[in-house]
């Protein structure tokens, strides 16, 4: 295969649930299109990338300082859900269980990955509880040793401050991620949250 090609297979490999047929597949169709596909996508791209950053209040992807659900007036009600990560907001979005602000944490805390608390977006948690009025924290973190971890980091840090914790009930599987979870069981999961 040509270098140029090898070396475009190996970046889409990287992408997350994107393995080496599949970059192999996609790169192929791009390249044989004649209608501009490929050039598209990468002036898409290259104008995403150089506007697109977390936002500086809870870390969602934006091109604006505030994203979307930070700047909506209708999603202050005093709930927070903690994430780990941005394609958990764009599940929760997606299944309509959930009408507040959130919070995107960039991952879990893990000794064996070495992510400590200063990798992860948590410092910034107990200014946004007093700016914002948050009565509510909810915790829509991965069913793992590495999700609870986090969980009651966070718990630790934010100490007593009147806030109510919650966590997603049954319906979330042990070692389970949000990505893969139907929007029925992840409603039920909301629903019957429990507190902390």
């Amino acid at each position: 295969m040509n270098i140029k090609i090898e070396k475009l297979v190996k970046q889409f490999a990287k992408l997350p649930r994107v393995g080496t047929r599949a970059a192999t597949r996609i790169v192929l169709a791009l390249l044989q299109d004649k209608s501009g596909k490929a050039e598209s996508l990468a002036s898409t791209l290259m104008d995403a990338a150089n506007t697109i950053h977390p936002c500086s209040n809870c870390g969602v992807l934006t091109d604006q300082d505030v994203c979307e659900y930070c700047s909506d007036m209708t999603r202050k009600n005093g709930q927070l859900c903690i994430v780990r990560d941005l394609s958990d907001v764009v599940v929760l979005e997606k299944s309509g269980v959930f009408h507040g602000r959130y919070h995107v944490l960039g991952g879990n805390l893990s000794g064996v990955s070495g992510v400590t608390p200063d990798d992860l977006n948590i410092a910034i948690i107990p200014n946004r509880i007093k700016s914002e009025q948050i009565s509510e924290i909810i915790f829509a973190l991965p069913n793992t040793v590495e999700g609870k971890t986090t969980q009651q980091y966070i718990i630790s840090v934010i100490g007593n401050t009147g806030v109510d914790f919650s966590e997603l009930a049954s319906g979330v599987p042990l070692g389970g991620d949000l990505d893969y979870i139907d929007d029925g069981t992840l409603t039920l999961a909301f629903g019957g949250r429990k507190k902390l």
